[in-house]
């Protein structure tokens, strides 16, 4: 059997990079950009694209009455001014994308896969079950991947670069724990200036002509429960005395156990899933309440 490839792509330099129309992960573009006046991004390479894949709907008054957690009380105001580590996922969270579902869309099986997803994050279908039935459905080569990240560069969601500088300036460590693939993640990891160290991620594998030979079953993340061990060991190694997770989905909630994350906060400004928000912490539609509530 070929030997089986991680992939892992390295951290990306500052300097943007040239794309050529053949390409190894050493010659991706560097995602880095900056937020002009018109309300786009612009990198370094003149490149200029918005990074919101979606608008944000508003949600309706009758919706908003179904949760009585959309204001913090005064303990959960403490915990959060309090923590020393704040976690978030990825996947329509810190990114409007489901990354799983954008890769399976540019392979041709977008539909399928999103399906699958769905079932994921509202907690009905064992999150490893969902993880290998999606990539199943479209085998991503390693080329695919790579062609993928150049074309479609990461989507952040509104206001999350400013809560992760805000939360660096007050000397709090930030996290990305994702049910995603390393390999998409590290562009975003890159944008936000989050050490790569400081990702838990799953892994994509290949063989030794890059076609898809599957994913890390090693990774905590693989699996239904897998957050809540990253923070676990993450919390033992580091000794954290207070631990933030944030996210949208089941599999985030589960990070809320003893010796894991201290408070949920549940961020619905892209997916509402009512039973993960209905037992948050915290319910918030924006990053800005996250922000003014650290000042």
């Amino acid at each position: 059997m070929e030997s089986l490839l991680s992939a892992r792509i390295k951290p990306l330099p500052t300097h943007c990079r040239q794309i050529h129309s053949s390409f190894r992960p050493k010659l991706f573009l560097q995602f880095a950009r900056r937020l002009d006046k018109g309300g786009m991004e612009t990198g370094r390479c003149g490149m200029s694209f918005n990074p919101i894949a979606a608008s944000v709907q508003p949600i309706e008054g009758p919706t908003l009455s179904k949760f009585n957690n959309t204001s913090p009380s005064k303990e959960v105001l403490e915990l959060w001014r309090s923590a020393n580590a704040v976690c978030f996922d990825v996947d329509s969270t810190v990114c409007v994308d489901e990354g799983i579902d954008e890769l399976a869309d540019f392979c041709g099986a977008g539909e399928a896969v999103a399906e699958w997803t769905a079932r994921a994050m509202g907690g009905s279908v064992p999150f490893e079950d969902a993880l290998a039935a999606r990539l199943s459905l479209f085998n991503p080569s390693l080329s695919q991947v790579e062609e993928f990240l150049a074309k479609r560069p990461p989507r952040l969601s509104p206001g999350i670069d400013e809560l992760v500088k805000k939360l660096k300036a007050n000397s709090i460590d930030v996290y990305l724990i994702s049910g995603g693939f390393r390999q998409m993640i590290n562009p975003v990891a890159s944008i936000l200036g989050i050490p790569h160290e400081n990702i838990f991620a799953n892994q994509l594998l290949f063989g030794s002509n890059g076609e898809f030979m599957g994913f890390d079953k090693n990774e905590p993340t693989s699996r239904s429960g897998g957050k809540a061990v990253a923070v676990q060991q993450l919390r033992k190694a580091r000794g954290y005395k207070t631990l933030v997770m944030t996210g949208d989905g089941a599999t985030d909630l589960e990070a809320r156990k003893p010796g894991g994350a201290d408070l949920f906060i549940c961020y619905a400004g892209v997916q509402l899933r009512e039973k993960v928000a209905s037992k948050a912490d915290w319910l918030v539609f924006n990053f800005v309440d996250m922000i003014s509530s650290l000042d």
